[in-house]
């Protein structure tokens, strides 16, 4: 019972429903996160759907609003319109254009002059107490502050009721209300947070290589190490290609106990350099850089280099360590000790890696937290702003919203990407902590059935919290969709990817189509986790053995067409074929520099082996236009253009151009090309 009121009473009942659900009930606001904990995510010029369930009692017109507060403080509103009859469900999409943590609720209310011109409508017209409905009118203007002529207009019996209709049918009169609506009932939303954040949080396109492979030179003495001078050559030919973000491996002194070699052997040979992620040395540790590559110096200029071209440096942490680690004498318990008084190595059944001594936050939480958050100060101080983060589903869940929180707090540019390929509830969670975006199981959704319920999921509610991030590949993931697919598998990957997701992401060598496995692994034999990698660029450019013209016209549609950032716009259509993936990407005009709508629809034949033509089916409403409407389909990687309505005529060939990346123009724009 509420304090102060009489149990029973009129006011009991009236106080205690109002402090739950509110006059007018409002329900299931977002983007939100479930439980209210953390607030809803979203990048700075996105734009957002603000949603929610608003109804009452009766027949009586709603009013639903959006009040908005940026970081600022700037208080903006936005009328919310019903999404369809019947429904309930309200919504209105805002572009969020600063960085920083929103707040917003939605107001309901009444719309009385709505009501009054719905229920005027039949009964003036029906002549039914005519003289009562417009003296009720006039006293709705009268609320709304409207001219005193429109008011008394309505009041004059001496003029026709279709004449008085008019007046208040008019634009003049129907602004008045509108400027001043006269409202009842208002019932506010409790308030939900939106944290905006810079641009690469959630839309970009990434590019791993190692930096010990660019450059590396193999001579009769044995290998000679490329270096931070030396990868840095590479970094135009990344950024050329539409690349934002340049990742890469461990760069840290890397152990030589139990050190792997070629292929994962268990025994390396002399000059064999050993896996980047089996982390420390003699040399030092997570805050040191491996002697072969340079000096922090040379990071540092290697860093500059990149911010000259438009790219950033994204930075693995990979919370581990080498038996030689100095982490292993100075903290032995950091890690976990067996009963014989060993350090159990770590394990992923089949897999194990006798190199790495995995982390035991259990064991001394606060120390161990407090050495994590200096390594990351002391890159950050050294200009890196991205850090793909290894395996945190491996670490509990408390230190990562602790650590991110505890960055982002004095750096709010900080990203952090996780390489969890784990169960949803862990990936799904690690979005909620505050991990800027995800790896993802798109690695392995290849089939039109389940890229469309994959497409439909990102998408969708977990949106508000969980941002995918695409890779074609990894050095640990070469599927068996690549390994057989061919040229068109490759090209249908990429397409896909750069396309459906504003974040994408790519494993150097991806271009140049290797594909072959090491028996019985998913991974690329010869694998460049344990030995250097020497490809010849240079020479394959201009020929069939590198793709690299193909996703430099991917990377120029992503930069020409802002829809594509548009995560939340994805739809998915129908197509008569199962092997034909169609969906789109849509934004207004009145939210791009162009001032002009950009909608972009893919159709890929996802069968890397065979020819395939079907019709494909068009939500021409997802598109902003009306059924019967017609445009020109522009093809933005043959040049091609067709006719287009709801209803289209598609071949895709998987060995001439698996996938058409089409951009909508008017009609009006010129012909559409003969060829069909």
């Amino acid at each position: 019972m509420l304090i102060g009121i009489r149990p029973g009473s009129v006011e009991s009942v009236d106080a205690s429903l109002h402090a739950h659900t509110g006059r007018i009930p409002i329900d299931d606001l977002t983007p939100s996160v479930p439980g209210g904990r953390f607030p809803a995510k979203a990048v700075v010029s996105e734009v957002v759907p603000f949603e929610a369930t608003v109804f009452r009692e009766g027949h009586d017109a709603l009013g639903v609003e959006l009040s908005l507060t940026s970081p600022s403080g700037a208080v903006s509103k936005h009328r919310m319109t019903l999404v369809a009859p019947g429904t309930d469900r309200f919504r209105v999409d805002v572009q969020v254009r600063e960085t920083g943590l929103w707040t917003w609720r939605v107001i309901a209310f009444s719309d009385e002059w709505a009501t009054w011109m719905h229920n005027a409508e039949i009964k003036i017209g029906a002549g039914i107490d005519v003289e009562l409905m417009f003296e009720t009118g006039a006293r709705l203007l009268e609320r709304a502050r409207a001219d005193a002529a429109s008011i008394a207009a309505l009041r004059d019996q001496t003029a026709s009721p279709a004449d008085r209709w008019a007046l208040v049918s008019s634009d003049r009169v129907q602004e008045q209300a509108a400027a001043n609506p006269p409202i009842d009932l208002e019932t506010e939303s409790e308030t939900q947070r939106l944290l905006v954040e810079r641009t690469r949080a959630g839309v970009g396109a990434w590019y791993e290589f190692f930096p010990r492979s660019e450059g590396a030179v193999k001579t009769n003495a044995g290998w000679q190490s490329g270096t931070f001078a030396t990868a840095a050559e590479r970094l135009p030919a990344v950024k050329a290609m539409g690349f934002d973000v340049v990742y890469l491996p461990p760069i840290h002194p890397i152990g030589r106990t139990n050190r792997k070699g070629p292929n994962n052997t268990l025994h390396a040979a002399s000059g064999d350099p050993g896996s980047p992620w089996a982390i420390g040395a003699a040399e030092g540790g997570h805050d040191a850089v491996h002697p072969d590559l340079g000096t922090e110096d040379d990071f540092a200029r290697f860093v500059q280099a990149a911010e000259a071209l438009g790219l950033e440096i994204a930075l693995d942490l990979a919370l581990q360590a080498s038996p030689d680690h100095p982490w292993v004498r100075q903290h032995p318990e950091w890690f976990t000790t067996l009963p014989d008084g060993t350090i159990a190595y770590a394990e992923n059944p089949p897999k194990k890696y006798q190199d790495i001594y995995p982390i035991n936050f259990d064991n001394a939480p606060e120390s161990l937290a407090a050495e994590v958050l200096r390594i990351v100060e002391k890159w950050i101080a050294l200009g890196v702003q991205i850090f793909r983060v290894d395996n945190p589903h491996t670490k509990p869940v408390w230190f990562w919203e602790w650590l991110i929180r505890e960055v982002t707090a004095k750096h709010p540019h900080v990203v952090f990407l996780a390489e969890a390929f784990t169960r949803p509830a862990m990936m799904q969670t690690l979005g909620k902590v505050g991990f800027q975006q995800s790896y993802t199981y798109f690695t392995w959704r290849n089939t039109k059935e389940e890229l469309e319920q994959y497409l439909q999921e990102v998408s969708g509610r977990q949106a508000d919290w969980f941002r995918p991030n695409f890779w074609v590949n990894t050095p640990d993931i070469l599927t068996e969709y690549l390994q057989f697919g061919g040229r068109a598998a490759y090209k249908i990957r990429a397409a896909v990817a750069a396309t459906a997701s504003p974040s994408w992401g790519m494993y150097a060598g991806y271009e140049l189509m290797e594909n072959v496995a090491r028996p019985g692994s998913e991974e690329n034999i010869d694998n460049e986790k344990y030995e250097y990698k020497q490809r010849d660029w240079a020479g394959v450019e201009g020929t069939d053995a590198t793709l690299a013209p193909y996703i430099t016209r991917l990377g120029r549609i992503r930069a020409a067409h802002p829809s594509i950032a548009q995560l939340r716009s994805t739809v998915v259509h129908d197509s008569d074929d199962d092997a034909i993936l169609v969906y789109s990407k849509h934004i207004e005009g009145r939210f791009t520099e162009s001032g002009l709508d950009d909608t972009i629809i893919v159709v890929a034949n996802v069968d890397p082996h065979s020819g395939r033509q079907t019709t494909i089916h068009l939500d021409m409403h997802a598109l902003g236009m009306a059924d019967a409407d017609r445009f020109i389909a522009h093809d933005l990687i043959t040049g091609e253009r067709w006719e287009w309505g709801r209803d289209n005529f598609v071949l895709l060939d998987a060995y001439r151009e698996p996938v058409h990346i089409v951009h909508v123009l008017p009609i009006t724009t010129g012909a559409p090309d003969a060829r069909s």
